[in-house]
């Protein structure tokens, strides 16, 4: 991990590295899906004194299970699972996130240790906000803290709904679930078929709950069926109205 202290000033002077940094951070800003973007532009100004950068490279912890926040985490690029170990240390994924997404916040507004982990599936840049610009100025604009709260409502709802899905679904339906989420949360490649998420079998199963096994026979007999077509750790989607249906029928 390398961690960057920014200035927007410090950038005028610098390499193109830290330019492409200055844009990622702008889109945090500046975005209208950006949470931040609900900020007043004196809280925007004071906001780039509160900011550090951080690169990740690929399968490298952002936090691990017991840690205290070091701050308010947002992901400018690349992609982060979030998860929890079980019995045994098996893995369930909980979470994952892709670019403006947030990361590890609840347990930053809560005032609590990390309950899982994060790691990078790819090479990221993260953001951290101090924990002090958020609590004395962020939280501070209502706009802002009515979308934190919209979003903590929305992931338990998530998580209630997931809850339901892995403890009753069969496993083509968990895994069917799985590969709609991966679809809806980061899209598909330009041929409009291929999941824009390189996942290995392991972080499949651990989506889905079950063994790394299950996964590899799961996704061969879908591949049979003419349901998607697998090129190594490329997932193409054939058939996405019948993954659908397998999905809601568990």
């Amino acid at each position: 991990m390398l961690t960057i202290f920014f200035s927007f000033d410090a950038v005028k002077h610098a390499g193109s590295n830290m330019l492409n940094t200055e844009l990622g951070v702008k889109d945090i800003v500046d975005n209208q899906k950006s949470i931040f973007y609900l900020l007043t532009q004196d809280e925007k100004e004071e906001l780039q004194h509160h900011i550090s950068l951080s690169h990740y490279k690929k399968n490298e912890f952002v936090f691990k299970e017991g840690d205290k926040p070091a701050g308010f985490m947002i992901l400018v690029n690349g992609k982060v699972k979030i998860f929890k170990e079980g019995v045994g240390g098996r893995e369930q994924i909980i979470r994952m996130t892709k670019p403006l997404g947030l990361i590890g916040y609840r347990a930053l507004l809560g005032e609590e240790n990390h309950i899982g982990s994060a790691v990078t599936l790819e090479e990221s840049l993260i953001c951290t906000i101090s924990p002090d610009f958020i609590f004395n100025r962020a939280l501070k604009n209502s706009d802002f803290t009515h979308k934190i709260i919209r979003k903590l409502c929305k992931e338990l709802g998530f998580s209630n709904a997931r809850t339901v899905t892995l403890t009753q679904k069969h496993i083509r339906g968990r895994l069917a679930e799985s590969l709609i989420l991966l679809k809806d949360k980061y899209g598909f490649e330009h041929d409009g078929t291929t999941l824009r998420a390189y996942l290995s079998r392991e972080d499949i199963a651990n989506l889905s709950n079950m063994t790394t096994s299950n996964a590899i026979r799961t996704l061969s007999t879908f591949a049979s069926e003419k349901v998607i077509a697998i090129d190594g750790r490329k997932i193409k989607i054939l058939d996405i109205n019948r993954l659908d249906r397998i999905s809601k029928l568990g």
